[in-house]
């Protein structure tokens, strides 16, 4: 997993040292973020960017099923 601030690649060490300046609620938000594999998001005006090298895995460690589309459910 690589992560990057701003398009640029940073260090475990510089990951910490901004989180320093962060919220609980923004810390607890960026763990989230890492566990649900979302891939762009912000906090304190810095893009982050998780590149995964490994393809995305569940809670149990299983690949993820396909879309299930039920029929005849619609779009208001």
């Amino acid at each position: 997993m690589h992560i990057m601030a701003n398009g640029e690649t940073i260090s475990k060490e510089e990951l910490i040292i901004m989180s320093e300046l962060w919220t609980e609620k923004q810390e607890k938000a960026f763990k989230k973020f890492l566990k649900q594999g979302v891939f762009r998001f912000k906090i304190n005006n810095v893009t982050f960017q998780i590149d995964l090298d490994s393809p995305l895995r569940d809670s149990q460690g299983k690949k993820p099923g396909p879309v299930i589309k039920i029929p005849g459910e619609r779009s208001f």
